[in-house]
């Protein structure tokens, strides 16, 4: 730590892109042996202690497949949500890669592997086309975007869940106000005793 270069914003630019450049070596692998006509192995990274990512080689796509893991059946719930909104988004563009969700079983690209099963598995599956994969500023941004679907995917549904609890909260608060409100309030009567004495019942 004492011999900084005097760059230290690159440094810290290339420390931070440094797990980028890992997927990246595997992408760009992958992406090459498509472009020289594609080929039967795979290559299995097991980013996270549960979960896994898979990608392929074809002579005309390469394939990438993620794992991921649901804590519990809301997060099933929207995430089947994110992902149609994926497959409707693909209509408004041509260029959008193929996307597909499955849940509890692996698809059938992954047939004959050690791929879980489960209720709480689910399975996202890109066809990058060499529109998307081709050499230069194109590559690059498509590994960019890629290597972090996992993390935004999980982001945005603990953001959903939290938006739908805010609102619940609130909804939950107008209705009690609404209660309270139509709660019949006691009227003060008078009332007399033997002796002819007065008195308020509250």
């Amino acid at each position: 730590m004492e011999s900084l270069p005097a760059d230290k914003a690159g440094l810290a630019r290339k420390v931070a892109l440094l797990k980028r450049h890992c997927f990246a070596s595997v992408f760009e692998y992958m992406f090459d042996k498509q472009a020289g006509g594609g080929c039967s192995e795979k290559a299995v990274i097991h980013y996270r202690d549960d979960e896994t990512m898979y990608v392929s080689a074809d002579k005309d796509r390469v394939t990438v497949i993620f794992s991921t893991i649901f804590k519990d059946d809301d997060d099933v719930i929207i995430g089947k949500i994110f992902m149609q909104e994926f497959k409707e988004g693909r209509r408004g563009s041509t260029t959008a890669p193929q996307v597909q969700f499955s849940h509890r079983e692996p698809p059938m690209e992954l047939a004959g592997t050690d791929a879980r099963k489960g209720d709480n598995v689910g399975y996202i599956t890109f066809v990058l086309f060499p529109r998307a994969t081709a050499a230069g500023a194109q590559r690059q941004k498509t590994i960019d975007l890629i290597h972090t679907f996992r993390n935004y995917l999980h982001y945005h549904i603990k953001c959903s869940k939290a938006y739908l609890h805010c609102r619940m909260r609130a909804r939950t608060s107008a209705f009690l106000k609404v209660l309270n409100r139509a709660r019949p309030e006691k009227k003060a009567t008078e009332k007399k005793t033997i002796s002819g004495k007065t008195f308020t019942r509250k």
